[in-house]
C-alpha cells in the first residue's frame, strides 16, 4: 500500500528539515507556484517553469510528480501518481527532470502534459522540485550526522475545455448578529458537486427595512476540488442601530455562477450601540 504524505505547509515554500534549528545554505525559488490551465482533451500542451538558486552554493535537484487530493479531514494529500481520484500526475513529464543550478543561477524547465481524449472535468497534480540532501553541523542523539534539503511545489489544476458541469450547494446557514463583544458573523457549508474545481467567494449585503444597503462584506476566496465539502464564513465589524435587517448572501463561483440566500435578523435595544 502506498503511504499517503500529509503536508500542512504552503505549497509556495515547502521546507523539509531533519532538525529545526540547523543552518541551511540553500535558497531556492520556483515560479509559478500554481498552474491553472484549460486544455483540449487529447491535445498535448506545455507549461514553462523557472527555478532560481539564491544561495551561495550550487544545488543538485530532481523533479517528482505526485497526485493532489484531500482526505476526510480536508487535509491536502500527495499520493503516488494515479492513485487518487482525478489524477493528472501520469500525464506530466518534466524536461529536464534532473539538473544542477549554480549559485546565483537559474534553470528553465518544461512541464509537458499529454491528456487523454476522454478527459472530462478537472484533474490535479503537484510538481515537486527537491534538492539533494546536504550535511548540517547537527548530529542525532546516537552521533549520526543530520542532513537537510529543500522541496518546492507547484500546484497543477487542469480543466478539460467545454466539459465543465458546475453545481455547488450551500447549506447550514447561521447568522450571529453583532453584539457588544463581537461583530456579525455568517457561516455556512459548501458541497462542490461539480466535476471540476471552483474558487467560491461569499459577498454579504445588509439591508435595512427600507431595503437600503447599510453594510457589506466579503470572504476570502476558497478552493474546492470536485466532491469536496468545507465551511465558509463572512464577518463584518460595525455598528447597527436597533431594528430589523436582512442579510443577503451571494456566493459567486466559476465566473457567472451565483447562489443567493437571505436571512432576516433583529438588533435589540441592548445591542444597538457597541
Amino acid at each position: 500500500m502506498m503511504k499517503t504524505l500529509l503536508l500542512k505547509s504552503s505549497l509556495l515554500a515547502l521546507l523539509f528539515a531533519a532538525a529545526s534549528n540547523c543552518a541551511f545554505s540553500q535558497s531556492l525559488a520556483l515560479a509559478p507556484a500554481q498552474i491553472i490551465e484549460d486544455f483540449k482533451p487529447g491535445v498535448p500542451f506545455e507549461y514553462s517553469l523557472a527555478l532560481e538558486n539564491k544561495g551561495n552554493e550550487a544545488s543538485e535537484l530532481h523533479v517528482q510528480v505526485t497526485d493532489f487530493w484531500y482526505n476526510d479531514k480536508n487535509e491536502k494529500v500527495f499520493n503516488a501518481p494515479g492513485t487518487s481520484p482525478r489524477s493528472a500526475a501520469n500525464w506530466i513529464q518534466f524536461v529536464p527532470d534532473k539538473f544542477e543550478v549554480p549559485a546565483g543561477g537559474s534553470q528553465k524547465m518544461k512541464a509537458i502534459v499529454t491528456p487523454p481524449a476522454d478527459a472530462r472535468g478537472g484533474y490535479y497534480a503537484v510538481l515537486f522540485i527537491e534538492s539533494k540532501p546536504v550535511a548540517t553541523n547537527k548530529k542525532t542523539d546516537d552521533g549520526k550526522r543530520v542532513f537537510t534539503n529543500m522541496r518546492l511545489g507547484c500546484l497543477v489544476l487542469l480543466t478539460a475545455k467545454n466539459t465543465e458541469a458546475y453545481n455547488v450547494t450551500l447549506n447550514d446557514l447561521k447568522l450571529v448578529p453583532p453584539s457588544d463583544s463581537q461583530g456579525l458573523r455568517l457561516t455556512f457549508s459548501l458541497d462542490n458537486e461539480s466535476n471540476t474545481h471552483v474558487f467560491p467567494q461569499a459577498k454579504l449585503a445588509i439591508l435595512n427595512p427600507a431595503h437600503k444597503l447599510v453594510a457589506k462584506a466579503e470572504s476570502d476566496v476558497k478552493r474546492l476540488l470536485p466532491g469536496q465539502k468545507d465551511s465558509m464564513r463572512v464577518e463584518w465589524n460595525g455598528e447597527l442601530q436597533q431594528g430589523s435587517y436582512t442579510a443577503v448572501l451571494s456566493l459567486v463561483y466559476a465566473g457567472t455562477h451565483v447562489e443567493t440566500r437571505q436571512i432576516a435578523f433583529t438588533i435589540p435595544a441592548r445591542t444597538a450601540s457597541r
